[in-house]
């Protein structure tokens, strides 16, 4: 970790503590107050010892002590009000904060998703947001309210007697070291426990995931051996933390009990001395500041490694708030319908500069076609599917819908107009119904029935427990891949596309559903332009178009009677040996 602190970022952080100044100058002001409570106690406490009890002066005593408890109440309320209301003030920021960077992550183009991993962006959206909480909560206001008691307690004592003061003031370099070799100790032996705890999670979360290897292959012994050895790394680490703990905190006692003992035996001394202007009041006063000046200097390190760890998740944070990896919509002016008619024009796109997917890609599209794209794996089906939907952009080219560039219609309006379904689908860990209609309000579940009686899967999901309010759980686990693929199916035709577009959609599923999806398929298609990207050449033949693409090049383009007339093609190479596979299997069965 950078031990340098950041300014610049410091200052940006405290932009988002503006809108809340008055909870800001409520806090300040309360850790003013708490400092000068916290001595006026102390200093009540000398005056009862040196007025009224020397004196023997109860009755005054009595008066003494209700001061003291009227400023100990005081001190106690505004000691809970700065503790509430800095943590009131964390969260506050770290919900602005998380808000402005779940807004910025959701728009980012797929491009920085290929780039970046989904542990680090929720690292950033949780851990690290709680981490800058911490800043507020632990670290900047506490070692404020430590600040400024201390420059009170120092003040107070040079003010009240010098000599007493430079007693403290001689052990205090004893307990600055003791504590600086501490902090460093303990910084290694956390940043080793956080490693060890890493290791200890990667581990168990790999072996939970994989305990059907585990336990095919009769590996539960030898695991549990593994895990022994990483857990007693980690012990170990936690060991040391105990050990310098061990250590500190007898030495920092001992040098508050020698303070404590030098005060006592020298200010004895001074007492009833002529102009020492030393009491037993003021030994007393003395042994209460100077334990008030070491306590907070023991944690106050802690304090600033919490705000330097603080500062390290903010500048995580603030570098993807600076990110603008976004898909730039030009427009926001809503078109009309469109009606489907797509053309590529000299469309070139890579992922890498030293591999393109497309050099200069021509193809036109019909409204209302239905149009097959065929190919290899890597071919580029997939990837001309998003440059469409503008997942990616573009390097060259241009893509048109309706005569229009696609970057010159609103982006909203153009994915609200195109149905995308996949082999992969995902399913939120909700009800059917709201997986269907992604809670948009102006769908009913009278809306959603009476879609699924049309195209044909109303039985299926009135058969599951609950009906369309059956909770899939995360991904949909509830669900095999067939019935995830109809529910992905009966939502795009919902949302009564202008283009639908169907990635493998039926590449993973039994031939019951594959019969059910393409009668979803018939009655999505009608009136719609419609692209199938498939394996199952058999769910193609009757298209009006077939494209086939390899290494991102159109080599063939036609009908299934066309395509498998032409001698050597590679359509008709593809479709015979699927032909001829799906024959073995058959015969295999």
């Amino acid at each position: 970790m950078n031990n340098k602190f950041n300014i610049k970022l410091f200052f940006r952080l405290l932009e988002f503590v503006k809108p809340y100044k008055p909870n800001f100058i409520f806090v300040t002001i309360s850790a003013i107050l708490i400092s000068v409570f916290s001595i006026l106690s102390q200093y009540l406490l000398k005056i009862g010892v040196d007025d009224y009890i020397t004196l023997k002066n109860y009755s005054g005593l009595v008066y003494i002590i209700s001061l003291m408890f009227a400023v100990l109440i005081f001190q106690v309320i505004f000691q809970f009000l700065f503790v509430y209301f800095t943590n009131i003030l964390g969260q506050k920021v770290v919900f602005d904060i998380r808000t402005k960077l779940f807004s910025r992550i959701i728009k980012f183009k797929m491009s920085y998703y290929d780039k970046s991993s989904v542990g680090r962006l929720v690292t950033r959206s949780v851990n690290d947001m709680e981490t800058i909480a911490s800043i507020f909560s632990q670290g900047l206001f506490m070692i404020f309210a430590d600040l400024i008691l201390m420059l009170s307690v120092i003040s107070v004592m040079i003010y009240l007697s010098f000599k007493l003061s430079i007693i403290v003031f001689a052990v205090l370099p004893f307990i600055l070291i003791a504590t600086r070799f501490f902090q460093r100790a303990m910084k290694s032996a956390f940043n080793e426990v956080r490693s060890e705890v890493a290791n200890l999670n990667s581990f168990v979360q790999e072996r939970i995931s994989g305990i059907k290897e585990i336990q095919i292959f009769n590996r539960e012994e030898v695991e549990q051996n593994s895990f022994i050895k990483i857990n007693e790394k980690h012990k170990n680490a936690w060991l040391k933390t105990v050990w310098y703990n061990s250590i500190f905190f007898p030495i920092a006692e001992i040098s508050t009990s020698i303070t404590i003992g030098l005060l006592v035996w020298f200010g004895g001394r001074l007492v009833g001395v002529e102009f020492s202007g030393v009491t037993i009041g003021t030994i007393f006063l003395f042994i209460q500041l100077s334990q008030m000046l070491f306590r907070p200097l023991r944690q106050i390190a802690d304090k600033f490694n919490t705000l330097q760890m603080g500062m390290v998740a903010a500048n995580r944070v603030f570098n993807i708030l600076d990110t603008s990896d976004f898909i730039k919509n030009h427009t926001t002016k809503k078109n009309n319908l469109i009606e489907g008619k797509i053309k590529f024009d000299e469309l070139s796109f890579y992922y890498s500069e030293s591999k393109p997917v497309f050099d200069k890609l021509n193809l036109s599209i019909n409204s209302g076609e239905k149009v097959a794209i065929v190919g290899s794996t890597g071919s580029g089906k997939t990837t001309l599917i998003n440059l469409i939907l503008r997942f990616y952009e573009s390097n060259s080219g241009n893509i048109f819908i309706d005569n229009k560039n696609i970057k010159e219609i609103d982006l909203k309006n153009l994915r609200s107009q195109i149905s995308l379904v996949t082999q992969d689908i995902f399913l939120f860990a909700d009800s059917i119904f709201n997986n269907i209609t992604l809670f948009n309000p102006n769908i009913s579940i009278d809306d959603v029935k009476k879609a699924a009686k049309e195209i044909g899967i109303h039985d299926f999901i009135n058969k599951l427990p609950g009906g369309y309010y059956y909770n899939v759980r995360e991904r949909g686990v509830m669900l095999s891949e067939g019935q995830k693929q109809l529910i992905s199916f009966l939502r795009a035709y919902l949302s009564n596309p202008r283009i639908l577009i169907l990635d493998e959609a039926t590449s993973s599923i039994d031939s019951k559903t594959e019969k059910l999806i393409q009668y979803a398929t018939s009655k999505i298609i009608q009136n719609k332009t419609s692209i199938i990207i498939a394996h199952r050449l058999s769910t193609i033949l009757n298209s009006d178009k077939i494209i086939v693409l390899e290494n991102g090049k159109i080599v063939e383009s036609g009908s299934h009677k066309q395509l498998i007339s032409i001698e050597n093609g590679f359509y008709k190479k593809l479709y015979e040996l699927q032909f001829q596979k799906d024959e073995l299997i058959g015969e295999v069965v």
